[in-house]
């Protein structure tokens, strides 16, 4: 396929922006372990970046289940202590306080609610990064679907094929690729073995800074 020169970059949030999915597994896993079971890397990749694929509840005892209430309040709890006391990726701020003065557009596609990632984004002084957010909110289907994706790119006014997206989950990168966009895979430590395609663009962190991005987006511009 060929692309037309970039305009926009769209960046998925969880675990690409703000690495609330290592946390969340953590916390999972602990919880596994505390009654004897084991929660599969490979089991909890299948609900990355997106919404009913993977029931974590499933693979723990009856006795938890009957008192799930209390449970997910102190899993919650937990989760949320550690995203709050988290930074932002090594080298992600970087990269988006440098889109807009390489004359870039910049927006948000993400499988979370509005209120989630506003939260976080507001924790990190990072509301008015973003030129747009496309949100589970704003539509009927979250990725893998493309429909966030080619929401993103008609709130911005662009061709999908003009656009990149930043994302570390083989949902969230396949969404993006059915869409019509390159995209660039930037993995955290959960997302890391997912199976991406040889093809798809790929980098370690963002501490190349946006060059290596847009370098790296060049090469699925075949």
């Amino acid at each position: 396929m060929s692309f037309p020169p970039i305009q926009a970059v769209i960046f998925d949030f969880d675990g690409t922006i703000l690495d609330t999915e290592t946390h969340e597994f953590r916390r999972w896993q602990a919880l596994y372990r505390q009654h004897d079971r084991e929660l599969p890397l490979s089991e909890w990749q299948r609900g990355i970046g997106t919404w009913d694929a993977f029931d974590p509840w499933a693979g723990l005892p009856e006795t938890v289940q009957r008192d799930r209430e209390a449970t997910q309040a102190i899993l919650r709890d937990a989760i949320h202590a550690d995203i709050q006391a988290a930074d932002l990726r090594p080298g992600v701020r970087d990269v988006l306080n440098a889109v807009r003065p390489a004359g870039l557009r910049l927006a948000l596609a993400t499988s979370s609610d509005r209120a989630w990632v506003t939260r976080w984004l507001g924790e990190h002084a990072l509301l008015d990064a973003f030129e747009t957010l496309a949100t589970r909110d704003d539509v009927a289907r979250v990725k893998p679907d493309p429909e966030l994706y080619l929401l993103a790119a008609r709130q911005l006014g662009l061709h999908p094929s003009a656009c990149v997206a930043v994302e570390d989950s083989l949902n969230g990168a396949t969404a993006a690729v059915a869409a019509g966009m390159r995209v660039v895979v930037v993995p955290n430590e959960v997302t890391a073995t997912q199976p991406f395609p040889p093809t798809w663009a790929r980098l370690d962190g963002f501490t190349g800074g946006l060059d290596a991005l847009l370098a790296a987006a060049q090469t699925t511009a075949q």
